[in-house]
């Protein structure tokens, strides 16, 4: 599943390298830390991989 924001691209990237081990978990913040809880690696990598171009800032919940 892509992301569908930047904002939620970058929170996957930032879960994504606690996972792997390169920073640590306690550095993590608001979505990214939750991310981290509850995502397999396998899902932060599809989100993480998104390209950028075309999304939007971050993601409005408003339907309608």
């Amino acid at each position: 599943m892509p992301a569908r924001s930047k904002a939620q691209q970058k929170a996957a990237g930032a879960a994504l390298s606690a996972k792997r081990g390169e920073t640590k978990r306690n550095e993590l913040k608001g979505a990214s830390r939750e991310m981290f809880d509850s995502m397999s690696e396998k899902q932060l990598e599809e989100f993480a991989e998104t390209k950028r171009k075309g999304l939007p800032e971050h993601k409005t919940d408003r339907k309608g």
